[in-house]
């Protein structure tokens, strides 16, 4: 391999992209709205839950339960219900998401000292929300004891202590992992146009007049691009730290050095998928199919690896993702190093290097 035939497409690569200031405008600014979008869309966290109180005790008893509800920050009563009919007509309208149900006699079985019940009326279209929201108002309502009624001493005093996101925030764990997304998606759609350009300008054939090899051209068009991928990561992981407010616990060269890793083989499967793909159309195509949705739904990122079918399963260890977003969150919220990371990493290394291998060959094959 020669470094100065490597140097020449390197900038050959990089005046076309500073010569097209929009797109690289694009290339910059776009991530930064991807996060700045997607981090503040996917908010998991559940609070102030719509919902209606039907009262049909009407004694102190019962509104002393009402303040329960009402002075929860989890729940948002909007009003009370006179019937079950309001409550259907609400829940059809999505206007609240649960309903309360203090049923007659409930002042007199607490003065009695009797078992009381409450009936909880639940939207079940959102399932996990639905659940959430269910275990809130047992917790709530499990540990509220009328004043005529004293406490049992709890048999065992249960002391909870949450680690790495202690104040239980969604965005502590969408944003690392989001990081990793929108660069898998970046990275692969910057290179995947650059093979198929060539063709379709016309310029491949004075670049098959030179002695210029394979390896070389993959090499200098993935340094060139690999100069934007790093740019991209430092601003999204600035926004994440200072904007964001998530705490980063773990090592910044182990950071950067993961990143540049996975940066790598990010682009270096764009170029594969252009060196493959026809046309600059097929080639966006491509590279939107095997980037954006693997990154989003196989990586672990929203939707839990441990509750996907076995077939499934082994598919997610082909993708990069979900190895670059086990060490980003190990390294934002745990703070762990290399003794922890270190089989991501050699996946993430191998990765790099076979999807490297796989692009010359099929720039090779198609050049030939």
């Amino acid at each position: 391999m020669s470094y100065r035939r490597l140097r020449a497409i390197f900038v050959k690569e990089l005046h076309h992209i500073t010569r097209d200031g929009r797109s690289l405008a694009m290339a910059l600014f776009i991530p930064v709205m991807m996060l700045l979008l997607f981090a503040y869309a996917l908010n998991l966290d559940v609070d102030r839950i719509p919902a209606l109180i039907y009262d049909q005790d009407g004694t102190p008893a019962s509104r002393e339960m009402i303040r329960q509800f009402t002075g929860s920050r989890f729940f948002d009563v909007k009003g009370a219900a006179a019937n079950y009919k309001t409550i259907d007509r609400e829940i059809d309208r999505s206007r609240i998401l649960m309903a309360i149900v203090i049923p007659p006699h409930y002042g007199e079985d607490v003065r009695a000292g009797r078992a009381t019940q409450i009936q909880i009326l639940l939207d079940g279209s959102d399932s996990n929300t639905a659940t959430i929201a269910l275990g809130y108002a047992e917790a709530l309502v499990r540990g509220y004891s009328p004043s005529a009624v004293p406490p049992p001493p709890p048999p065992i005093d249960a002391r909870l202590r949450v680690w790495y996101n202690s104040s239980l925030e969604s965005k502590n764990y969408v944003v690392p992992g989001l990081i990793a997304v929108i660069l898998q998606i970046i990275a692969a759609l910057l290179t995947s146009l650059t093979i198929a350009r060539e063709w379709e300008m016309g310029t491949m054939e004075q670049i098959l007049s030179t002695p210029l090899r394979p390896a070389e051209m993959v090499l200098g068009k993935m340094l060139a691009y690999f100069a934007i991928g790093v740019s991209d990561a430092v601003v999204t992981f600035l926004v994440a730290i200072f904007v964001f407010r998530v705490p980063f616990r773990g090592s910044l060269a182990l950071l950067a050095f993961s990143v540049c890793i996975f940066l790598c083989g990010a682009l270096f499967w764009g170029i594969f998928v252009s060196a493959a793909a026809k046309t600059q159309l097929q080639a966006y195509q491509m590279g939107i199919l095997s980037s954006f949705l693997p990154a989003f739904l196989l990586s672990g990122f929203i939707y839990s690896i441990e509750n996907m079918p076995l077939v499934i399963r082994v598919i997610t260890y082909l993708i990069p993702a979900k190895y670059v977003i086990t060490i980003l969150k190990g390294l934002f919220l745990k703070g762990v190093g290399v003794t922890v990371l270190w089989g991501e990493l050699v996946l993430l290394t191998l990765y790099a290097i076979a999807v490297f291998a796989a692009a010359t060959r099929k720039l090779n094959r198609k050049l030939a």
